[in-house]
């Protein structure tokens, strides 16, 4: 069983060091043919116009929508979260997006890079300490479909409604506000894992 983490841009390295801390065999995907025999996939943060240019470019936009239609089991973290939702808010008129969870999503919805941000969130069914959370330039979930899981949320505030979805989940589709391969927790990493066991 192997995972795939998109390369195109974005916390590759991140990434890949979180499932080697699991010993889960992890490829790079850079092009269509990287796609074959995977478990599963993981979209990185990074930059959502950038990466949903660079899915062209590389050929990989239309095989990857595929592999996702067909049930290949994803894992989006910030950028990731918004190239998984069914609808973006404040997108590019030419950004594409692949509409495999029910969400509706506004980009940079906490603010810019100045408004980044750090909390400890409870996700549901994981057990144990909570997770830390690292905010950099994050979606805002707008919207959450009937049949989508909210595992994580933030409490409200002065400043902001709540409680506002950070982590969902519908079928075999797992996706984040934030960066968790930015801390050393490797438990989300390890809970996508198990959703790729039961694909």
């Amino acid at each position: 069983m192997t995972v795939g983490v998109l390369a195109l841009q974005g916390d590759v390295r991140e990434h890949v060091a979180a499932f080697t801390s699991l010993d889960q065999p992890v490829r790079l995907v850079r092009g269509p043919g990287d796609l074959d025999g995977l478990s599963g996939l993981v979209l990185p943060g990074g930059e959502s116009t950038t990466l949903s240019l660079l899915l062209d470019s590389s050929g990989l936009r239309e095989p990857l929508a595929g592999a996702l239609a067909g049930g290949l089991p994803a894992f989006g973290t910030c950028a990731g979260m918004i190239l998984l939702a069914s609808d973006v808010l404040d997108g590019r008129d030419d950004q594409r997006h692949f509409d495999r969870i029910d969400l509706s999503v506004r980009r940079n919805g906490y603010g810019g890079q100045q408004a980044s941000f750090e909390c400890d969130l409870e996700v549901e069914g994981l057990g144990g300490d909570p997770v830390h959370a690292v905010f950099i330039r994050a979606p805002v979930v707008v919207e959450a479909g009937p049949g989508v899981e909210v595992l994580a949320a933030l409490p409200a505030t002065p400043d902001r409604p709540g409680p506002q979805p950070v982590l969902c989940r519908q079928g075999s589709v797992l996706v984040s506000s934030f960066h968790p391969e930015l801390t050393g927790d490797p438990r989300l990493h390890g809970l996508f894992l198990d959703m790729t066991s039961r694909s």
